[in-house]
């Protein structure tokens, strides 16, 4: 499935930047914008979460266990039996 994107308003200076960064890769300008929108969305996946930040600072490795993570987010009620008080 093709689809099209057009961008308006593209500053004098970037337009020339990505000529230029084409013609020296050998590509269009078009084939260019495909590579750096992919490469930037690898960047992005490859980007850690922060409790992938947070576990390789202060982790088991760097002598902190964390607990797992809860199975709810909240706290099970309680019921007591009055009838024994």
């Amino acid at each position: 499935m093709k689809s099209t994107i057009t961008v308006r308003d593209v500053d004098p200076g970037d337009k020339s930047w990505l000529k230029r960064e084409a013609r020296q890769v050998g590509v269009s300008m078009e084939e260019f914008v495909r590579r750096l929108i992919r490469e930037k969305r690898e960047q992005s996946r490859r980007r850690p979460k922060p409790s992938e930040a947070f576990r390789r600072y202060f982790g088991p490795d760097n002598g902190i266990e964390l607990p797992p993570p809860p199975r709810y987010p909240y706290r099970p009620v309680e019921f007591s039996d009055e009838s024994k008080a």
